[in-house]
C-alpha cells in the first residue's frame, strides 16, 4: 500500500521511489492541480514528496493529513540529486511520521510540528 505520493516535478524513474510504498502523480493524472494532489493525499493518508513551495506553505495553515516532505535542493544534476537525497531519505521518512513538514536541504533537515 502506498505511503508517499511523488509530485510531478520530481524524477519519475528514481530507484528510491520504486515499489508499492510510492505512487507518482504521473501515474494518476499528470494534469492534476496542487489541490487535487493535496486532496488525494489527504483521502489516501499519503505523504506528499515535492519540490513545490506551495505544499510547504499550505501545510503551515492546515492540520495534517497530509504530511509533506519538501526537497529544497535547488537545481542540480540528477546524479548529485540522487546522492544527496539517498543519504538522508530514510531519516526524512522517519521524521515525516512525527512532523507534519520535513524540509530537506543540502546540508540539513528541518522539521515543523
Amino acid at each position: 500500500m502506498a505511503k508517499y505520493i511523488i509530485d510531478a516535478h520530481l524524477p519519475y524513474y528514481f530507484s528510491l521511489w520504486l515499489g508499492g510504498e510510492y505512487v507518482h502523480v504521473l501515474d494518476l493524472d499528470e494534469q492534476w492541480t496542487d489541490t487535487e494532489i493535496w486532496d488525494y493525499a489527504k483521502n489516501n493518508k499519503l505523504t506528499i514528496v515535492t519540490k513545490d513551495t506551495d505544499f510547504s506553505d499550505r501545510i503551515l495553515l492546515s492540520q495534517p493529513p497530509p504530511r509533506v516532505i519538501h526537497i529544497k535542493f535547488g537545481n542540480m544534476k540528477m546524479k548529485e540529486f540522487h546522492q544527496s537525497i539517498s543519504s538522508v531519505w530514510d531519516e526524512a521518512c522517519k521524521l515525516s511520521k512525527k512532523y507534519k513538514l520535513v524540509r530537506i536541504f543540502k546540508d540539513r533537515i528541518e522539521c515543523i510540528n
